[in-house]
């Protein structure tokens, strides 16, 4: 699997399980809206910053966001 695409899974199953929307979540991270939806869509690739402001706005660490990002991986990795 692509890590652009595993991080867009990712991050909308996180923002999903906290109740936000990408609305909400783009407020509470500084960010706007289609920016949120594009890095759900694979279409864009976060920097450090934003993920951090993500981990931060979706109640996790940004280590352990990047756990479940290796897991996303490798499991699907295992799967192909």
């Amino acid at each position: 699997m692509d890590i652009d695409i595993a991080f867009a899974s990712l991050l909308r199953t996180l923002r999903e399980k906290n109740g936000l929307s990408q609305e909400k979540l783009a407020e509470k991270c500084d960010l706007h809206r289609t920016y949120i939806s594009l890095l759900e869509r694979g279409k864009r690739q976060p920097s450090l910053n934003v993920l951090y402001k993500l981990a931060i706005g979706l109640d996790i660490s940004l280590s352990n966001m990047m756990s479940e990002l290796e897991t996303k991986l490798s499991d699907k990795n295992e799967n192909s």
